[in-house]
């Protein structure tokens, strides 16, 4: 995708953005337990494209609503414990998301892996960015057009 490209993801059915290595240290609700520049970023442009639902996606958990109770973690993608495709396949199902389209996928490479796995045909704006100066960027430009 272009970094235009973004105005047609307005209105999606759901948006999935990543977690973060940078947590709270005590259990909370998923919305507030990550309090990274990054995963803030993606929040603030996702929910400036008003999405009818929003969920993060948690290297541990999987896939998370903005109001279920975590405890704080250190699994990154890739390692034991993280999670994988067929169990976000699981729970897509399970909380009645699979089938929601169009869906826009917000995060790195792994994450967007993840997620494409579940939704093949979601919109992913930040592919094609040589860094995270490129994200932050892009997340920016989104959360000033789309809203």
């Amino acid at each position: 995708m272009t970094p235009n490209d973004y105005a047609d993801c307005v209105a999606p059915e759901l948006i999935v953005i990543p977690c973060g290595s940078r947590k709270l240290d005590h259990p909370a609700r998923a919305a507030e337990m990550y309090i990274g520049s990054y995963h803030r970023a993606c929040r603030r442009a996702a929910e400036a494209l008003q999405p009818d639902r929003l969920v993060i996606l948690s290297a541990r958990y999987g896939l998370l609503d903005l109001d279920d109770e975590i405890e704080p973690y250190d699994t990154p993608h890739g390692a034991a414990g993280a999670v994988t495709a067929r169990l976000l396949q699981d729970q897509a199902v399970e909380r009645r998301i699979a089938a929601l389209d169009p869906v826009v996928v917000l995060g790195g490479a792994r994450h967007v892996a993840l997620a494409k796995a579940v939704w093949p045909d979601a919109r992913t704006p930040l592919s094609g960015t040589r860094g995270m100066g490129e994200q932050f960027a892009r997340l920016a430009a989104m959360s000033r057009s789309a809203g």
